[in-house]
Formats: structure tokens, C-alpha cells, sequence
């Protein structure tokens, strides 16, 4: 078993002490609300603690163990992206080789091989696809199913393996260990996207891209933006090596990515004209609606990190 640093530990704590007070809260709610609100509600909240739980589950287990729970969680958004966008019906030979990079980039993680992590999809894999798409011998569509799988591997590959990467960096706080960096960039994320809705619903009036996501606004946007760098201003210290000033802007970083990973998926989700990318998690839709925008948060503050420490 694993022995959790102090400070990610008593993170842990305040989020399970945050789904205690939420379960509570829906109770007392339970009569103010509408039937199907309370419903959805208490499904977001169940969805929660399962979700939760099973990656503290993860932690507890160790590194190893919570590198495979993110090679799997790879592994269901890809399955998840490629079911709702549409390929060519040959193209479906290339797809076994996008499910062949999960457990060799995952690897390469859990191997601390930062040169192969870092090159491999956006350079091998990138190539690799056309030509093998090009053996199957059809030009018809070629390009557009090309960006399809290309994207679809970055996105749900190698993006979410900056998530596991982190824990294999050399370890620079030690109250808070690896597991520090994770929980950071994990409770930041969603609380980013509880923030700008709160924010929103509060105070927005003036929409931001009202064709992509009608309900983001201005509003939303900065008042997440505020909290989020202050929330950060806390953390950051006391999770990451990070000194105040680069805690700030690693919340401001984190909240901008943020905001446009859930712009992108939203994006997504009006081209093909569906609501949610699925239904894996009840009240939350698919996979990639709840980690949309830590699909783009995870690149991003992993090279922020990488270049300012290591």
C-alpha cells in the first residue's frame, strides 16, 4: 500500500469532506426541488463519489496502479470519441492500432521515458496512421478520416497521459509528493467548471460564443478566473514546487485551457448534433463531457510545470 503524503492526504480529506456536505445539502433539498431536477441532481452526486472513489481507490494502491487507471480511462475515450464520430467503414483496420498505443504510451510513462512519452503519438503514430490507411487502398475521404483518428488519439492518448506522467516526475515537495501534482491540477480543473457555472448563473449576462456554448458568459469566465487563481495562490505552494507567482499563473493557465477544452468538446458535440458524448455517467453524460476540459488542462500545466522545474 501506498503511503500518501500529508498535504495530498489532507487534500483528500477537504473533497470527500465537499461530497459529505453536497449529499447532505441534495437532502435537504429534496422538497424544494422538482422531481426530475432532484433526480438529476442526486445522479451528478452519486456519479461523484463513484468517481472519486475510485481514484483515491487508485492512489491508495500506488503509482503503478494509478498509471493503469488512467491508460484505461484513455482507452474508454477513445472508445467513447470513436463511436460517436464517423470513419470510413475500412478504417476500422487503423483503429486497432490507435487501442495498440494505449499501452505503449502508458509505458513509456511508467518507464519515466520523457523523450518517447513526449514524441511518440504526435510523431510516429501520426505518421504511422496515413500509411497504414493508404495499404487499405481508398483515396475516397482520406483526409477527413485521417484528422478524425489523428485527432481522436491525441486527445484521449495523449493528453490524459500528462495526467500520469505527473506522478514520475522527480518528486520536489515532499509533503506533498507526485500525488500532489494530480490532486492540483484535478480539483482545480472541476472546480473551474463549478465556478464559471456558479459565476455564471450568479452574475452572466454577456455571452462569450453564444453559437458554441450559449450558456458561457464574460461573467462566468473572469469570475472563475478569479477564484481559481486564488484557490491556486493557496495550493500551489503547499502541493506543487511551485513558488506564489507561478501558482498564479498556473491558475490562470488552467482556467483559460479549461474554458476552451470544454468549448472544444462542445464543438464537437454541435457538428455531430448530440447532446452528450454518451451515457457512462449518469447525470453527467459521456466520459469526455466530464473530462473535456482536462483534456486540455493536463498538457498544458504538465509543460508549465516541466519547464519552469525540471
Amino acid at each position: 500500500m501506498f503511503n500518501i503524503p500529508k498535504h495530498s492526504a489532507l487534500l483528500m480529506l477537504v473533497i470527500l469532506g465537499i461530497l459529505v456536505c453536497s449529499s447532505l445539502l441534495r437532502l435537504t433539498l429534496k422538497k424544494r426541488l422538482e422531481t426530475s431536477n432532484y433526480e438529476e441532481l442526486k445522479q451528478r452526486i452519486q456519479s461523484w463519489w463513484w468517481m472519486i472513489g475510485i481514484l483515491f481507490a487508485a492512489i491508495y494502491f500506488g503509482t503503478s496502479v494509478t498509471i493503469f487507471f488512467f491508460g484505461f480511462l484513455s482507452f474508454l475515450a477513445l472508445k467513447e470519441f470513436l463511436s460517436i464520430t464517423p470513419i470510413r467503414q475500412e478504417d476500422r483496420k487503423v483503429v486497432f492500432w490507435l487501442y495498440l498505443a494505449i499501452p505503449f504510451q502508458y509505458y513509456w510513462v511508467h518507464e519515466s521515458w520523457y523523450g518517447m512519452f513526449i514524441i511518440f503519438i504526435p510523431v510516429y503514430v501520426f505518421l504511422f496512421i496515413p500509411i497504414r490507411m493508404i495499404l487499405i487502398g481508398k483515396t475516397e475521404g482520406f483526409i477527413r478520416s485521417a484528422g478524425t483518428l489523428h485527432w481522436a488519439v491525441m486527445l484521449s492518448v495523449f493528453c490524459i497521459s500528462h495526467l500520469a506522467f505527473l506522478l514520475v516526475l522527480p518528486v520536489k515537495n515532499e509533503l506533498a509528493g507526485n500525488f500532489g501534482l494530480l490532486l492540483y491540477l484535478l480539483f482545480l480543473t472541476q472546480g473551474n467548471d463549478v465556478a464559471q457555472f456558479v459565476w455564471g448563473k450568479l452574475l452572466g449576462k454577456h455571452k462569450i460564443i453564444p453559437k458554441v456554448s450559449p450558456n458561457k458568459t464574460w461573467e462566468g469566465f473572469l469570475g472563475g478566473m478569479a477564484t481559481i487563481v486564488v484557490l491556486s495562490a493557496f495550493l500551489g505552494p503547499n502541493l506543487t514546487p511551485m513558488n506564489l507567482k507561478e501558482s498564479l499563473i498556473s491558475g490562470a493557465l488552467i482556467n483559460l485551457s479549461g474554458f476552451f477544452g470544454d468549448l472544444v468538446i462542445s464543438s464537437v458535440k454541435r457538428d455531430l448534433n448530440i447532446k452528450d458524448t454518451g451515457n457512462l455517467i449518469p447525470g453527467h453524460g459521456g466520459l469526455l463531457d466530464r473530462i473535456d476540459s482536462l483534456i486540455y488542462t493536463a498538457p498544458v500545466f504538465f509543460h508549465f510545470l516541466y519547464y519552469q522545474q525540471y
